[in-house]
């Protein structure tokens, strides 16, 4: 069993960090909700008061973090990661974030001797809770192959994609083909109900056919239920999207379908939505068509 810190106690964060402790590991956590906090030093974690103590109590850290800057932040910052860790210790950061970013967090690591690996995750708090996670991992195999074991206890799928940058790329790669799906389903439910149809039975007629998917199962009856409880926000796929479309840019490749999504996220955003799930998508084609998808 391993010493790991985890840095990130937030919807994701939290069922994770849980199944590290069912797992039988020891954990030191840090995050800024004291009541998540409380709830794992109850289940068996230690608390940190720092990012710095963090590291100077754990062999691998794990962070679990909005965006780039927060992982900057926590990592390079006055009071992070690498003002404690000790030389081989590794940091694996499993936020999803812009790969160009990852990358630079891993050249800070290394000139502090410090292993570094980006492992974003797909699946939402659903598949947190449950240990099942879909797991994306950049970085160097014998780093991959140690840290594995651990990230088992997170996920049913652990793949090694390619260097430090990789795993975020898999994961945009995963949020485009995410959000455009959900926007699509959106339009056929949209269209399936103005003609009169009930949409949970256009739903159950399709999911056996080429267009059936996890998406449409998951998502599908949220929609018709009028169900948008979080379990991956707006707000954040509105983020992933923007890092697709940054790295896409600096590799000079268009990608016409993720930036009309993302100008919808923008502006459910802006139309308070932002912390529903990202099946919500969905109210703004219904709002441009003048129908409600729900049950019959």
């Amino acid at each position: 069993m391993s010493n790991i810190g985890f840095i990130g106690l937030g919807i994701m964060g939290s069922p994770m960090c849980r199944n590290l402790l069912k797992a039988g590991h020891k954990l030191v956590v840090y995050g800024r909700n004291e009541e998540r906090v409380n709830d794992l030093v109850a289940a068996g974690a230690q608390s940190a008061a720092s990012p710095r103590q963090v590291a100077e109590k754990s062999d691998i850290i794990i962070t679990m973090l909005p965006d780039g800057p927060e992982v900057e932040e926590v990592v390079m910052g006055p009071d992070g990661l690498l003002q404690g860790a000790k030389p081989g210790s590794a940091i694996v950061d499993m936020s999803s974030i812009n790969p160009i970013v990852a990358q630079k967090v891993g050249a800070a690591c290394a000139a502090k001797s410090v292993r570094f690996m980006d492992a974003p995750v797909s699946g939402g708090e659903p598949k947190a809770i449950d240990g099942t996670l879909a797991i994306m991992a950049g970085g160097d195999a014998a780093l991959f192959n140690e840290v594995k074991p651990v990230l088992e206890a997170l996920g049913s799928s652990v793949t090694l994609t390619g260097p430090i940058g990789a795993g975020n790329v898999t994961k945009l790669a995963n949020q485009i083909m995410v959000a455009c799906h959900i926007a699509a389903m959106g339009e056929a439910l949209v269209l399936a109900t103005r003609a009169g149809l009930d949409p949970q039975i256009v739903i159950d007629a399709i999911k056996g056919g080429l267009a059936g998917s996890t998406v449409l199962n998951a998502k599908g009856p949220m929609v018709v239920s009028r169900n948008f409880k979080p379990g991956f926000r707006i707000r954040l796929h509105q983020k992933d999207l923007r890092n697709a479309l940054q790295a896409a840019e600096s590799m000079k490749v268009s990608l016409p379908l993720t930036s009309s999504v993302q100008q919808m996220l923008m502006a459910l955003m802006n139309d308070g939505k932002g912390d529903l799930d990202h099946s919500a998508i969905v109210t703004f084609i219904e709002e441009m068509a003048g129908v409600e998808v729900k049950a019959h």
